[in-house]
C-alpha cells in the first residue's frame, strides 16, 4: 500500500488552555488571570518604549531583567535564565534535563502540560497518585526514577508543600534533577529559592503570568546552579535562538524594580481568595485548601458539569477538567472581591 505524508505526522494529544471568551460583560474566572493591573512603573515603562529600537534585534541575554532579578533575590545573573513563557522555559528544561531511560516522576493530577511534553519528547515517564486528599506523598518519590517535577503549590488543586518537603526530597534524589514549577508561590507559598545555595539538583521555574499581572508578555524564569543554566541555555540556543523581546524585557523590568506592588496586589487576591473559600464552605461545598488564585471545589449535591454550563448562562466563567478523580470539581480563579461577591450572591440564589 503507498503510504503518504501523513503517515508520518508526529500523533501527539495537545494541551488545552483555558477559554478565552469573546462575549462582553462576562465575570471572568477561568484561566487564572491576575484580576489587576500590572505595576504603575510598567505602564510608565510601556509610555516610553522607543520605537527606533524595534530595528535592532533585542538583548540576547536580557541582562537589564536578569541584573534586576538577581538583586530582588540575591542570586548572580549567570543562575537566571530568561524564557518566552514559563511553558517555553518548562519545555526546553524537559529537553535538557530528563534524558534517562528511568522515569519521569510527578502526580497524577497536576499541570497538564507535563504528560504532553514527555510525549512530544519521548521521556518515559510515571504518574505517581496524590493521596485521597489530593496530596503530594513524599514517600512516592523515594523510588528509582530519571527526575521529578511538580508545581507548588500544584495545580490544579492549589496544595502546597513546605520547603522542607522539598529539601527532603532533595536530599532523597541525589542524582536526579527536581523541578519545582512556582507558578503561584506569591499567592502564600515560600519559595524554595534559598535551597539553591545547598543543592545543585534543584530548578525553580517561575512566571510573570499571575502575581505580576503580566499573562500578555509571556515571561517566564528558571532559576539554578550556574552550570545547570549554561545547560538549559545552550539547548534553547540549539532549538531556536529567539531572546524574549525588546518591549517584553522592558516591562518585566519595570515590574521587577517595583515588586512591592506586586506584593500588595498579591495580598488582595489573597484576601478575596480566603472570603471565596469560606463561603463556598457555608454553602456545602468542599473546597481543597488553596495557597494560589484560584481555588478547586466540588458540591455534594451538584454536578460540576451542569454548574458550569448554568454559571456560564449567568455570565460567570469558571473552568472543568474532565478527568478522573476531579471531574466533580470546578477551578475558580480569584477576580476582585466584587466578582467574588457576584460568584457567591448567584451560588445562594442557585
Amino acid at each position: 500500500m503507498k503510504m503518504s505524508w501523513k503517515d508520518y505526522l508526529r500523533d501527539v494529544e495537545p494541551y488545552v488552555a483555558g477559554e478565552q471568551p469573546k462575549m462582553a460583560n462576562l465575570i471572568k474566572l477561568n484561566t487564572n488571570e491576575n484580576p489587576y493591573g500590572p505595576s504603575p512603573k510598567v505602564e510608565a515603562a510601556l509610555k516610553l518604549l522607543e520605537s527606533e529600537k524595534l530595528r535592532l534585534y533585542p538583548d540576547a541575554d536580557a541582562s537589564g531583567l536578569k541584573k534586576a532579578l538577581a538583586e530582588l533575590y540575591h542570586l548572580k545573573p549567570e543562575q537566571i535564565f530568561i524564557g518566552n513563557g514559563s511553558d517555553e522555559v518548562l519545555a526546553l528544561s524537559f529537553l535538557t534535563f530528563f534524558n534517562s531511560e528511568k522515569p519521569l516522576l510527578f502526580p497524577d493530577i497536576t499541570y497538564s502540560f507535563y504528560p504532553v511534553y514527555t510525549r512530544l519528547f519521548g521521556i518515559p515517564y510515571k504518574s505517581i497518585p496524590l493521596n485521597d486528599q489530593f496530596e503530594i506523598v513524599l514517600d512516592d518519590y523515594k523510588q528509582e526514577n530519571g527526575g521529578i517535577i511538580f508545581p507548588n503549590p500544584n495545580a490544579p488543586t492549589g496544595i502546597l508543600v513546605g520547603v522542607d518537603f522539598i529539601e527532603t526530597l532533595l536530599q532523597a534524589n541525589p542524582n536526579s534533577m527536581i523541578i519545582i514549577d512556582e507558578a503561584y508561590i506569591d499567592f502564600g507559598g515560600e519559595s524554595c529559592l534559598p535551597l539553591l545555595e545547598r543543592y545543585d539538583n534543584l530548578l525553580i521555574i517561575q512566571t510573570f503570568s499571575k502575581s505580576r499581572s503580566l499573562a500578555g508578555l509571556r515571561i517566564g524564569v528558571a532559576y539554578g546552579n550556574t552550570e545547570a543554566i549554561e545547560a538549559l541555555q545552550n539547548v534553547k540556543n540549539s532549538f531556536n535562538s529567539y531572546p524574549v523581546d525588546y518591549i517584553a524585557q522592558t516591562l518585566a523590568t519595570a515590574s521587577v524594580l517595583d515588586n512591592e506592588d506586586m506584593l500588595q496586589k498579591a495580598k488582595k487576591v489573597m484576601s478575596a481568595r480566603d472570603y471565596t473559600i469560606k463561603e463556598l464552605r457555608q454553602l456545602g461545598f468542599e473546597v481543597l485548601e488553596s495557597k494560589t488564585n484560584f481555588v478547586f471545589a466540588r458540591h455534594p449535591h451538584l454536578d460540576a458539569k451542569k454548574l458550569l454550563a448554568d454559571l456560564r448562562t449567568a455570565g460567570i466563567i469558571v473552568r472543568h477538567f474532565n478527568q478522573p478523580r476531579i471531574d466533580q470539581f470546578l477551578r475558580i480563579s480569584i477576580g476582585t472581591m466584587a466578582q467574588m461577591e457576584e460568584l457567591i450572591k448567584f451560588l445562594k440564589e442557585y
